[in-house]
């Protein structure tokens, strides 16, 4: 009952966070940037990357695009950077793709967690502030509606993979996923997609129930991945600054690896 008590509590606090730092620009920018300096200091040490590099990285490159127009006195360059940034992520996430499903260890040398630091964790946070600033006007409505699709599906995949699930969907990496819990996620964060659409008065319902299916299928997918560092880590949490529920990086593991996705697909429509 304690555990039940101090997990709903940390969660609340979590979501409460969030959900206030949301109705300012600036102070969603403070939020993200202590976020992600936490979860880079837990995902060091899950790879056993020592060097205090990629906090520099992570600064530097959060302040620029964070504050862009600050620096630069205009939104020049802004696209083009943005778009460098977003091609180069997007590569290193489909080789941690490649990683998950070829290799029994996911590669470590130095380079590799050089780059994966800076283009799987830090420009996660930088794609996060992006896709609030969509269309370069502040619109948190559409950040929270990620966040809410990546609740839905993890607590829908949780729910019918514990009750209906059979078949295991990477019984290596995680035991407890499956594939009815999968398709479970997904189709209830299909169902949220239509609500969002509704009452966020955003985008379209067919642009959000997209973003249900990118959100579903990478999400997953981030979470597969950073239990694969885990594993290689031989810890259960990323970290325990969340009593009841782990590491920052563990609530976070799924919008980090989607977030990329999502600006893209934004950028495309």
């Amino acid at each position: 009952m304690k555990e039940i008590l101090v997990r709903s509590f940390t969660g609340l606090l979590y979501v409460t966070l969030l959900m206030v730092s949301l109705l300012n620009e600036h102070a969603l920018i403070i939020l993200f940037f202590v976020f992600g300096l936490i979860c880079m200091g837990e995902f060091k040490k899950l790879i056993g990357y020592k060097s205090i590099l990629p906090y520099v990285i992570f600064i530097l490159m959060y302040l620029v695009f964070g504050y862009w127009q600050f620096f630069m006195k205009s939104d020049t360059g802004l696209s083009e950077a943005t778009q460098i940034l977003q091609v180069v992520t997007i590569f290193v996430q489909l080789i941690l793709i490649k990683d998950l499903f070829t290799a029994k260890t996911i590669p470590l040398f130095i380079s590799k967690r050089f780059l994966i630091a800076t283009f799987y964790l830090s420009s996660a946070f930088v794609f996060l502030i992006l896709i609030a600033n969509y269309n370069s006007e502040y619109n948190p409505f559409i950040l929270l509606g990620a966040f809410i699709l990546v609740w839905v599906n993890d607590t829908f995949a949780f729910l019918v993979g514990k009750n209906f699930g059979k078949q295991k969907l990477f019984e290596k990496i995680s035991p407890k996923k499956t594939v009815e819990g999968f398709i479970g996620g997904l189709f209830f964060s299909s169902v949220a997609s239509y609500f969002i659409a509704t009452f966020t008065e955003t985008l379209s319902f067919n642009n959000w129930l997209m973003l249900a299916i990118i959100i579903s299928v990478f999400g997953t997918l981030g979470d597969l991945i950073e239990s694969k560092f885990k594993r290689q880590a031989g810890v259960k949490d990323s970290g325990i600054i969340m009593p009841g529920h782990g590491g920052l990086l563990d609530r976070l593991d799924s919008i980090i690896f989607a977030a990329p996705f999502i600006h893209l697909f934004l950028e495309v429509i």
